[in-house]
């Protein structure tokens, strides 16, 4: 039982590990997310300037080159926008 405590915690602290969140992350943080290079990386850090991003609607608005079928990429690869991932379609 104490192991499978144990691997529980680890589980859940790997998966908490992997979120990457894009108002707090720092460059090397973004650029660790896969789909996200140094160019993409610069306009998110560029625009987070101006203010956080509320939702993953405006990430894709203020920046250029994010489009819907990208961000769920990068939501799979561990991008988070105040704490959620990218909505999965109905």
């Amino acid at each position: 039982m104490k192991r499978l405590f144990i691997v529980f915690l680890l589980v859940l602290s790997g998966s908490l590990w992997a979120a990457v969140e894009v108002n707090t992350a720092t460059e090397a943080e973004l650029d660790s997310v896969k789909g996200l290079g140094p160019s993409s990386t610069a306009r998110i850090l560029k625009e987070r300037e101006k203010g956080s991003f509320k939702n993953w609607a405006d990430l894709s608005a203020r920046v250029k080159g994010f489009k819907e079928a990208g961000l769920a990429k990068l939501s799979a690869g561990g991008l988070t926008v105040n704490g959620e991932s990218f909505p999965a379609k109905p």
